[in-house]
């Protein structure tokens, strides 16, 4: 028996199975938000912990460089954990759980779009930070897991993967981080053609 190939073969089988699980209506609904964010130009907020925090910022760069370079219109974002000295600040002196709603006090208005993510949807400083929005009058989102935790019942908009793996989850995460940016991308650079008249009739259908 093959035990590595065995491994391979039914972790990559799991997570096409999760993929084709997770429900599509939220992320066409995100996708219209996003476009909302960037024609009235508004500020996007991206955080997690972890992994979600580098997932966080490989969206941040895709926002902000491929979905915006040389186009009409463009992006405005911002990872809340890439700075590390402003995080480790607030971590040291007022506490891990600020080191997202601290900042997010200094910089967000109402009607900016803030995204937390969270394989638990347990992360104290994630569900501080959506508090935060709450008070501010932002939109909120999450990417986190279907099956655990209060993120998902604490957002206005959740888009959830159906598993409590943390591998499968951040894999679900930037799976969908990448169709957020990419309807972007691609609609706009020709790639996808039509890609936004159809994001625009889901998010229609999906209320």
């Amino acid at each position: 028996m093959d035990e590595p190939r065995d491994f391979v073969d039914a972790y990559l089988e799991r997570e096409i199975q999760i993929l084709s699980e997770i429900d599509r209506r939220p992320i066409t609904r995100a996708v219209q938000w996003l476009r909302q964010a960037r024609d009235q130009d508004r500020t996007i907020f991206v955080f997690g912990n972890g992994g979600c925090s580098a997932i966080a910022s490989q969206m941040v760069v895709d926002l902000v460089k491929c979905a915006s370079l040389g186009r009409p219109r463009r992006f405005k974002a911002m990872c809340l954990s890439d700075n590390i000295p402003t995080l480790t600040a607030f971590a040291n002196d007022e506490g891990y759980d600020t080191i997202f709603a601290e900042p997010l006090r200094s910089f967000a208005q109402p009607g900016d779009l803030v995204l937390g993510m969270s394989g638990s949807g347990d992360s104290p400083n994630v569900l501080a930070a959506i508090d935060v929005a709450d008070e501010i009058g932002c939109r909120t989102l999450a990417l986190t897991s279907a099956l655990q935790g209060r993120l998902r019942h604490a957002v206005e908009l959740p888009i959830l993967v159906p598993s409590t793996h943390m591998g499968r989850l951040e894999d679900g995460f930037f799976a969908i981080a990448h169709v957020l940016v990419y309807a972007f991308i691609e609609d706009e650079i020709g790639v996808g053609v039509g890609v936004g008249a159809r994001v625009a009739e889901l998010a229609s259908d999906a209320g």
